[in-house]
């Protein structure tokens, strides 16, 4: 299948779509900001609560008219632009594939190497988010503004968590177990080619060895060369930074060991470089760098349960011992492991993280619906994928039964490959949502081949569903749609029969803003949708029920701004808490409640709307293979930029092979 690198066919008609374009923007960006003018956010009604002289009333009466006349006048242009735009529609591509030719500019996809499924498996992570990047004037209802500016920074941050280093401390020794994780500012990274150990501050250690580099190249040779033995991470783990610790004297540590922890010992070296070369200020609210605030990865507090997992190997150890021993210095740090102390019986990591997962490997996004916004942000995600597929979804009447006037919002980020995509539109959109072409985006990407040449693929699908509240039956008929479209896609790229595999498939995820959750009794039919019979979902239990470690994905529009809530970190410390996520997420509808939003929250449990959803399926894959999670996250980074929470998925392949 051919993949679409520009909009259409041929220049000329790129250059007429320009044109038309050209003549309708004056007037869309003028009705922009003038209903957005109107339409204050609760940031914006803080700040104009301190203006004792009403100036922004004041340029409000003084703009409103030079806005209006400057529409008018614009009009004329824009219909000779829409007249010429409208047509072009139809020889416009369903998509666009970005592919980075100049690789010095991405820190993560320069680091991969193909997986030749030699080893005992492969772990992929996938991410999702809604970013509600839409026209200013609308993306002000959700109490988001600045769109372009929100884009940005919405890029920076998902590359800035992504590109971190993937720090692991491996516990080789079952007595060890009093060793503090150290902080991620903790770690003095080499420079490439330095082969000296980190000095994490744990100086009762006989082995630390450093893999890897955020910042430097990847070494290629003492990576093949440490990947045989036992305790290493699976094979395409890239850019992790492996600190094993073999313990002397009981494990224990001195008080001036646990000073060096905390940060207190006097430095030796100089100060870590930042992740991020560019920095600038942001033009959004709440975007400064605040103390404690490691959004951006430019602070030296990092969340701790995001950039460090303790693993225990050779032997059996008591998991109350190891609690408790990890609770040692806990004024330092915070662990995911308090966490999993309530559902031992869960057999993957699962933690509210601060940042995305390090070594993200594919990231669907819905609501970029913005074009400009769109661009911003493929420009700062380029930086870490190589490839991206944007600007997804059909104009005008092109395909679907009503007009169109903007496109799907999804966009798709990959570090691997992208070998096939296709995209089909709802086409029983209603209300507001009839405007846009929300539908679904297919893709198949190469993750690898085996040493017989066999390709290893995987299917990667995101999707948007109807939002608005009450149409449960144009969702389930979605539903059944998107599960046919699944089916097809899946036959028309398949290049292998059963006797003679060409390839070989190592997962097939399903991702998007679903718009329903699994606990409001209003959602009943999407909840029992057969769609959840062939696609697995981490987060529950079954119809109506979620695991209790589960948290919703929408928050509440009017708390965005909160002091309690503005950073990564706030943000983060207040959805642990179940107080914290009454107050700041909404929760799911009950006939039995208040409609209210404040009435439901003092009565109702559980834990708020989860209407952002990773599924997978462990159907059609290739025999021989086995695929679990390996750990789920729901992540705080984007507070301030979006009203919903991105979460995240990580996939271990097991091929069932020894390590070599």
């Amino acid at each position: 299948m051919v993949l679409y690198t520009s909009p259409f066919p041929n220049s000329f008609l790129s250059f007429l779509h320009s044109f038309s374009w050209g003549l309708i923007f004056p007037c869309y960006w003028l009705a922009d900001r003038l209903v957005g003018s109107f339409v204050p956010t609760t940031y914006e009604k803080r700040q104009r609560a301190d203006d004792p002289c009403y100036f922004h009333a004041l340029c409000i009466i003084i703009t409103t008219p030079i806005y209006l006349a400057l529409l008018v006048a614009s009009l004329p242009f824009a219909l000779i632009g829409f007249l010429l735009w409208s047509p072009l529609q139809s020889a416009r591509r369903p998509y666009i594939y970005s592919r980075l030719r100049d690789k010095n500019h991405a820190n993560g996809a320069s680091l991969l190497t193909e997986w030749k499924a030699a080893g005992s498996g492969k772990s992929f992570c996938f991410g999702s988010a809604n970013v509600c990047l839409l026209p200013d004037s609308l993306a002000r209802f959700n109490n988001v503004f600045n769109t372009q500016a929100r884009a940005k920074e919405i890029g920076r941050r998902i590359r800035n968590g992504a590109s971190r280093p993937q720090i692991k401390i491996y516990i080789d020794s079952p007595t060890n177990t009093s060793i503090s994780a150290a902080s991620f500012s903790s770690l003095v990274s080499p420079q490439a080619g330095d082969n000296r150990t980190v000095n994490a501050g744990i100086k009762r250690t006989t082995s630390m060895e450093y893999k890897g580099d955020n910042c430097g190249s990847n070494n290629g040779e003492e990576n093949r060369e440490d990947k045989g033995g036992s305790g290493e991470p699976h094979e395409g783990e890239e850019n992790t930074c492996i600190v094993r610790i073999n313990g002397e004297e009981n494990g224990h540590m001195s008080d001036t060991d646990a000073d060096t922890v905390n940060g207190q010992a006097p430095a030796t070296g100089p100060p870590e470089p930042s992740l991020e070369g560019d920095a600038e200020i942001s033009k959004t609210p709440n975007h400064k760098q605040k103390e404690g605030d490691s959004g951006s990865l430019d602070s030296c507090s990092a969340s701790r349960e995001s950039l460090v997992k303790v693993r225990v190997g050779d032997g059996t150890v008591d998991q109350s011992t190891v609690n408790n021993k990890l609770l040692y210095k806990a004024s330092i740090m915070k662990k995911t492991s308090v966490r999993k102390k309530k559902h031992t019986d869960e057999t993957f990591d699962h933690e509210i993280s601060a940042f995305f997962p390090a070594n993200l490997d594919f990231l669907c996004l819905q609501e970029v619906f913005d074009k400009r916004a769109a661009e911003k942000l493929k420009e700062q995600l380029h930086h870490y994928f190589e490839y991206i597929v944007y600007d997804v979804g059909v104009y005008s009447c092109n395909g679907c039964c009503s007009f169109k006037f903007v496109n799907s919002g999804l966009l798709f980020a990959s570090r691997y490959p992208v070998m096939d995509a296709a995209y089909h539109c709802y086409p029983n959109g209603r209300g507001m949502d009839s405007l846009a072409s929300k539908g679904a985006l297919f893709l198949k990407v190469q993750v690898g081949s085996t040493p017989q040449d066999q390709r290893i693929v995987g299917y990667i699908s995101c999707t948007h569903l109807q939002a608005i509240a009450g149409d449960t039956t144009v969702r389930c008929e979605q539903l059944d749609m998107l599960q046919d479209w699944l089916s097809e896609f899946r036959k028309s790229t398949s290049s292998s029969s059963t006797a003679n595999p060409e390839e070989l498939v190592a997962f097939d995820v399903l991702c998007g803003d679903l718009n329903f959750d699994n606990c409001s009794s209003e959602d009943k039919l999407e909840q029992q949708h057969s769609l959840f019979t062939h696609y697995k979902d981490p987060c529950r239990v079954g119809p109506g029920e979620d695991k209790p470690w589960a948290i919703g994905t929408l928050l509440d529009p009017e708390g965005l701004y909160d002091e309690e809530v503005c950073t990564p970190d706030n943000l983060q410390k207040v959805l642990e808490s179940e107080e914290g996520r009454k107050g700041y997420l909404v929760y799911p509808t009950s006939k039995n409640h208040s409609s209210s939003q404040k009435g439901r929250k003092a009565s109702l449990k559980g834990n708020g709307r989860r209407i952002d959803y990773m599924l997978y399926t462990e159907e059609g894959l290739y025999l021989e293979w086995k695929v679990e999670v390996e750990e789920f996250s729901f992540i705080t980074q984007l507070a301030g930029l979006t009203d919903h929470l991105p979460v995240a998925m990580r996939l271990m392949v097991s091929t069932g092979e020894d390590d070599p």
